[in-house]
């Protein structure tokens, strides 16, 4: 049988998960994920571990009033609050959209700079600020800062395979996924193309294509000297110049999730 053996929320964009017992899905995907972002202070474009590998040292939590918690190691812990009706609106540019959204302040800002090391502000996407879903035609499906979907998932038998590969077990979190799917064979979320889990139901929308992230130790934040998973990966995943693991999803409907619930293939 299918279940739902994980889930994970990324409260701040490229910041550390966190692993749910449950969670609820809302119209941009699971609440509270991926809501909030680091955009540099000069011009505006969003900061992940791409290019700033420390980030995986940063803890963000979300609350139920959908503000932030920031903590990392040597830093006083800071209570983002959610910006009102008032705030700021802020320029951001994320891969080919712009938008315009709200600005968490100054002491948001100063705290994340230090950090960071260079001046950025932290940006929030309210639900009527969101952006379309990448390469959809329908209205209502829309993502907060995610990359371009507003759900990611991997089968754990997928992963296994993996670090078989590579000679090392390796960490889900390498890879960020929502929702971990255990009792499929590897691979197996390639060919699905709807699923339900409890009340809702979700279309598979493509392949996740990967970046350099997976190769960062997401407990230390060092790169991988060997490249890996990435140089397996590329052995056997890659197509048309692409590596492709796990899957992005979109929720069609809202409802609640909780670990353990069974997961329907239904096409």
């Amino acid at each position: 049988m299918l279940r739902l053996s994980t889930l994970y929320r990324f409260p701040l964009k490229s910041a550390i998960g966190e692993s749910l017992p449950q969670a609820q899905l809302d119209a941009l995907g699971m609440q509270g994920d991926r809501r909030w972002m680091l955009v540099d202070a000069a011009n505006g474009r969003f900061l992940t571990q791409r290019a700033l590998p420390h980030m995986t040292q940063l803890s963000a939590r979300w609350n139920a009033a959908g503000g932030l918690t920031l903590n990392a190691a040597g830093f006083p812990s800071l209570e983002v609050p959610l910006p009102g009706a008032d705030a700021t609106l802020r320029g951001a540019f994320i891969w080919s959209d712009s938008m315009y959204v709200p600005d968490a302040g100054d002491e948001a800002a100063d705290w994340l700079s230090r950090f960071i090391g260079k001046p950025c502000r932290l940006v929030q996407v309210p639900a009527e600020r969101a952006r379309w879903v990448e390469g959809s035609l329908n209205a209502n499906e829309k993502v907060g800062f995610a990359d371009g979907f507003p759900l990611l998932l991997i089968g754990q038998a997928s992963l296994d395979d993996l670090s078989a590969r590579v000679g090392r077990p390796l960490e889900m979190l390498r890879f960020r996924p929502n929702l971990v799917i255990e009792g499929s064979e590897p691979y197996a979320e390639d060919s699905w193309k709807r699923i339900r889990i409890g009340s809702v139901e979700f279309r598979v929308a493509k392949g996740c294509s990967r970046c350099i992230m997976p190769t960062l130790d997401p407990l230390t934040g060092e790169r991988s000297a060997d490249r890996e998973p990435l140089t397996t990966l590329k052995t056997y995943r890659e197509r048309e110049g692409e590596v492709y693991f796990g899957q992005n999803l979109i929720n069609e409907g809202e409802g609640e999730l909780k670990v353990g619930m069974a997961v329907e293939v239904l096409e």
